[in-house]
């Protein structure tokens, strides 16, 4: 740690040039033409090192971060599942794994900000610039305008990181485009940035890092469901607020006891729930072995208020499918349920590697429970025609509803992902009621508020069957809920938030097929 310049809530981080307060390293006041002072704070001092005695090594944890945004933008990688492996292949203790989360999550969601605001410091189009140079900046950036790192430790260990990696030219550019950077703070740069702006979505795309068109789309979910424009500026920030990781514990399986030991709390909205405390969850035997699992509250509530509708007498033992169930987190907590109710699961997964990773989440649940099939779910349909009494089918979607745990998904998307997937997800809900029986109920999901990708798709499927009628979704996650309140339901549909709930944005509708 004592190259990494990290700093805590109460060091002043003035290592190098302790005391020169508002004055630059030869100990000149830095004033601008209207007398300003500028790189005000201890924070903004420079190095006095000499060039042959600045840090020429890669300090690990922001090797890390930069080996994330490197795989993230060369290789379509999520960052969520690069991360912990670099961690553990860097072997990073858990101050400096926290050190790279934030800095590898803070640079890819602030992105399109940073972009912005480097372009006023660089000679160039950014996109001239070779795509590691410019990570590094990024990485530089985010360090030097939105954490508690000094700046001449953020400028010095940076450069250093390229030296090490990109080479000793591209290293140099890096130093003099991160100085630019330090002239001003955050909120001065996007003071310049918007200065005579008056576009409320420009606004608010430069202000939390959002593009233009998923702040209109966010704009238009909340109205969809039934929420007011006004919290846009809520939901943003919720999507930049680094998430809580939740444990649920298998019913019936599975306890938490091992995670409150190592500083985990119950959670508030669902039982057999939990907020971790950080740290690597891999070590917990109970997480090793499946009993324990890391999902968000939203999926396990949805997950929950299916297996809880109630279906009135059964003829004997139920029958549930999950129609899309990879990579296995919702099929694992539905198969639990379905143990706990006497009833079985069949898993389905079209891409055979994603359906050995259902079966893994399934290993904890007794075999004689569940079963998983490898094919496209648009043929489940036809070929277990009415078959099922529960069907889940969270449908592949934009991901507009998980933007905080994804960081990286907000600068991939586009307007058109959500249109290409329409047809699919339509379909797919076809299949799941043609495989539900008649008194039976589809519960269609997605992490997505979008109303193309919610409500449209539900209205359009449900307009062309008379034998179909909508279950109070809402009501159904209340009946599964710790508080029996979360008023996400709307017009028979529910939609959770994370300003609201603290949950990924999951949109949830129950169709019952008519006896």
């Amino acid at each position: 740690m004592s190259e990494s310049g990290r700093r805590g809530p109460n060091n002043s981080g003035n290592r190098d040039g302790a005391g020169q307060g508002n004055r630059g390293a030869r100990g000149e006041s830095r004033r601008d033409a209207q007398g300003r002072e500028r790189n005000r704070g201890p924070q903004r001092g420079f190095t006095n090192n000499a060039p042959s005695q600045r840090t020429r090594r890669a300090d690990p944890a922001r090797l890390v971060a930069f080996e994330v945004l490197r795989a993230v933008a060369s290789e379509d990688a999520y960052a969520n599942l690069v991360l912990p492996a670099r961690i553990r292949e860097h072997r990073l203790d858990r101050r400096d794994a926290g050190f790279a989360t934030e800095l590898s999550y803070g640079a890819l969601r602030g992105q399109g900000t940073y972009d912005a605001i480097l372009a006023r410091c660089v000679d160039r189009p950014l996109e001239q610039l070779d795509p590691a140079i410019l990570d590094a900046l990024r990485i530089g950036a985010h360090q030097l305008l939105s954490m508690r790192v000094p700046a001449h430790a953020a400028l010095d260990q940076t450069v250093g990181l390229a030296r090490a990696v990109i080479g000793a030219g591209p290293s140099a550019l890096i130093n003099a485009v991160l100085r630019k950077v330090t002239a001003h703070s955050m909120g001065e740069w996007l003071d310049i940035l918007l200065a005579n702006e008056t576009d409320e979505t420009r606004i608010a795309s430069l202000r939390h890092a959002h593009p233009e068109w998923i702040v209109r789309a966010l704009r238009q979910s909340l109205v969809n469901h039934g929420r007011p424009k006004s919290e846009i500026d809520d939901l943003l920030e919720a999507d930049n607020a680094a998430p809580v990781v939740n444990l649920v514990a298998l019913p019936g399986l599975g306890s938490l006891d091992e995670a409150f030991d190592n500083g985990a709390t119950a959670g508030e909205l669902v039982e057999d729930s939990a907020l971790s405390a950080g740290g690597d969850l891999g070590r917990l035997e109970t997480v090793r072995r499946g009993t324990t699992r890391v999902q968000d509250v939203g999926s396990q509530l949805v997950a929950r208020a299916l297996a809880g509708v109630d279906l009135g007498a059964s003829s004997g033992r139920e029958r549930w499918l999950d129609l899309c169930a990879g990579p296995g987190g919702k099929a694992a907590l539905l198969a639990a349920l379905a143990h706990r109710d006497g009833a079985t699961l069949l898993a389905n997964e079209p891409a055979p590697h994603r359906a050995k990773l259902v079966q893994q989440a399934l290993s904890a649940v007794p075999e004689d429970t569940w079963s998983v099939r490898t094919g496209d779910g648009r043929d489940v349909g036809s070929e277990q025609s009415e078959a099922f009494d529960r069907v889940l089918v969270d449908v592949p979607c934009s991901g507009l509803g998980a933007l905080r745990r994804r960081p990286e998904s907000r600068w991939r998307r586009s307007p058109k992902d959500i249109g290409d997937l329409g047809p699919l997800q339509r379909d797919l809900l076809k299949s799941a009621i043609d495989a539900v029986k008649p008194g039976g109920v589809v519960a269609y999901v997605t992490c997505s508020p979008h109303p193309a990708e919610t409500t449209a798709v539900v209205s359009d499927v449900m307009a062309k069957r008379e034998d179909l009628e909508l279950l109070d979704a809402g009501q159904a996650l209340d009946d599964v809920s710790l508080t029996g309140r979360l008023g996400a339901g709307h017009e028979q549909t529910a939609q959770l938030w994370p300003h609201v709930h603290q949950t990924d944005a999951m949109f949830m509708a129950i169709i019952r097929k008519k006896p």
